[in-house]
């Protein structure tokens, strides 16, 4: 069953963050634009599940998927009309939806995984390492859910906060804020992952210098809360990602 979970949770991360564009998310309230996300998250969890046959599985995906994308946009819809954003809450639900089907549909059809091309007797006895299978899956879905679904959760946590922009003053690199939220995120996964959680306090301190060193120039009380809400949150993101898939790590591997 923790098999089946972990293909599905691979397939939901791919297709939901890595797979889906920019304009695909702008344009997500169109039903076309929605039907094709849909197929996108089916089809990486259809792969991810070595191809099994689940028709029914894959049918509470799709419809649930479907379901919950098209209340989060209707939300977001009446957020905008008033003059604000979803907001973190609305992205926490609706990552918490997903995944609560996806331990349902594990439940449902436990089987899903043994009866998927990577899970067959004859191609494991010719690639004996595709018994790992799953746990490399389960860091596959810890990466992109610390590196890029973080982006998208601090973004809409600091949604109500933005700091408009100066063209005179600004002189930060195009995109520079999130490649750097992506490293720092991704260097705690990675700490933490090899079990040496202290190199995160050598981080925080770095980055506290170089930020502190920049907020100094600016005499900005604001810009500095902006600076650390942010970097609070995107850190406090990663080292719940990198638990969790730790967590699930370990139940892979069993006693």
């Amino acid at each position: 069953m923790l098999e089946t979970a972990t293909a599905l949770l691979l397939g939901h991360m791919l297709g939901d963050f890595t797979l889906q564009t920019s304009a695909m998310v702008a344009d997500k309230a169109r039903a076309k634009v929605l039907f094709i996300h849909v197929w996108i998250v089916l089809l990486a969890s259809w792969l991810a599940l070595g191809l099994a046959p689940a028709p029914w599985l894959l049918l509470l995906i799709g419809v649930s998927h479907f379901a919950t994308d098209l209340a989060k946009q209707r939300y977001a819809a009446r957020r905008f009309a008033r003059g604000a954003a979803p907001g973190f809450a609305a992205f926490a639900t609706d990552q918490a939806a997903h995944l609560a089907v996806i331990w349902l549909a594990a439940n449902l059809w436990p089987g899903a995984w043994a009866s998927g091309l990577w899970a067959q007797p004859a191609l494991l006895a010719q690639l004996p390492s595709l018994a790992r299978l799953p746990e490399a899956m389960a860091i596959a879905s810890g990466l992109v859910a610390t590196v890029w679904a973080g982006g998208y959760a601090v973004r809409e946590l600091m949604s109500g906060l933005k700091l408009p922009a100066d063209p005179e003053t600004d002189t930060s690199l195009p995109r520079g804020g999130q490649l750097i939220g992506r490293l720092e995120r991704l260097m705690i996964l990675m700490l933490l992952l090899a079990n040496q959680p202290d190199g995160i306090g050598l981080l925080i301190a770095a980055k506290s210098i170089l930020r502190f060193n920049e907020i100094g120039k600016a005499d900005d009380r604001r810009a500095s809360e902006y600076v650390i809400i942010g970097t609070l949150g995107s850190f406090a993101w990663a080292i719940s990602t990198a638990y969790g898939t730790n967590a699930l790590l370990a139940a892979l591997r069993g006693p």
